[in-house]
């Protein structure tokens, strides 16, 4: 498992903007067009809702399904986890559809839910690149690097302008112990999209753990220049400045992840380091809790870490 980088649960998927299908309703498109500026400005329950409606509309229900005739009817039924029993599709619409709402229900935390949706969209377009993107971020969520690798890999073979595409092949190449791929997926990405923070972020990880500190501290500067909320540079930059002794400084950038996102226990733990390191056990006690509290495996390895940077802590005066 990496050692500084937390799960990015608010990585940014590809979000589809295609026109729809001359045959698609106007209804369908109307609430298509309605879920993206949803999504947009951040209302992301009302984009579920949104989507939700062009996929009924865009599609008609089997005969197991309890509307064949009047499918808003079925609304509330009509979500991810039945959307493959229930759906036969007539419009190739549906699946860009089906990809924005797993959009949506990632951002959501709704995995499982989003799995489904992206699973609906290759099931109706084998061929949509987006969709396996979308796929191949909850393989990785989940644990699952080789089936994020194959989804990534379709995706690039589908379409090899798809930065994010590249960006989640270079994260599953980390995890699999392969740096140089890993940077060469991110050269390829920041090519094609060079002001993705997320991107940069994750080179800055990457040189985290080649330990070239100042490349990476510039690698999560220009991320936050992109993106002043990102929590997960906030996190790395602060793992970076404890491995150059900038202690108040970490304090700070974890501190500051942690506002953003308050369910990073990685981040909870290495501010707690940075505060053993210091010799302010008290206060590095409530983080590590915490930290346990979110993710119960870590107490193991944390216990060893504590150790050590007791070891290693600034003598007192």
């Amino acid at each position: 498992m990496r050692k500084y980088h937390p799960v990015l649960i608010g990585f940014a998927l590809v979000f589809v903007f295609i026109n729809a299908q001359a045959q698609t309703p106007n209804s369908a498109k109307r609430f298509f067009e309605h879920g993206q500026k949803n999504f947009a400005g951040g209302n992301l329950e009302a984009a579920f809702e949104d989507y939700s409606r062009a996929i009924e509309i865009s599609s008609r229900l089997d005969a197991r399904g309890n509307s064949a005739t009047d499918p808003l009817s079925a609304a509330n039924e009509f979500n991810s986890r039945s959307a493959l029993d229930h759906v036969n599709v007539i419009d190739p619409f549906t699946a860009i559809a089906y990809t924005n709402r797993g959009v949506v229900r990632y951002r959501q935390h709704f995995i499982d839910d989003a799995m489904a949706d992206f699973n609906a969209a290759i099931r109706i377009s084998p061929r949509l690149a987006a969709a396996y993107v979308g796929r191949g971020f909850i393989y990785r969520i989940k644990g699952d690097f080789d089936s994020a690798g194959a989804d990534f890999d379709r995706a690039i073979s589908i379409d090899p302008r798809l930065a994010e595409a590249y960006t989640g092949r270079a994260d599953v190449r980390i995890e699999k112990g392969d740096p140089g791929g890993a940077l060469s997926d991110l050269d390829r990405a920041l090519a094609i999209k060079p002001t993705s923070a997320e991107t940069h972020a994750l080179l800055g990880y990457v040189r985290l753990q080649k330990n070239e500190l100042d490349s990476a501290i510039a690698s999560f500067d220009r991320a936050l220049e992109l993106n002043p909320r990102l929590a997960s540079a906030y996190h790395g930059r602060g793992s970076t400045r404890v491995k150059r002794g900038e202690f108040d400084l970490a304090i700070a950038d974890f501190t500051r992840a942690l506002e953003l996102n308050p369910d990073l226990p990685l981040s909870y733990m290495n501010r707690g380091l940075a505060l053993i390191l210091q010799g302010k056990d008290a206060l590095a006690q409530k983080d590590f809790e915490r930290s346990v509290a979110l993710k119960p495996g870590l107490s193991a390895e944390l216990n060893k870490r504590i150790e050590l940077a007791k070891k290693l802590r600034v003598p007192g005066p």
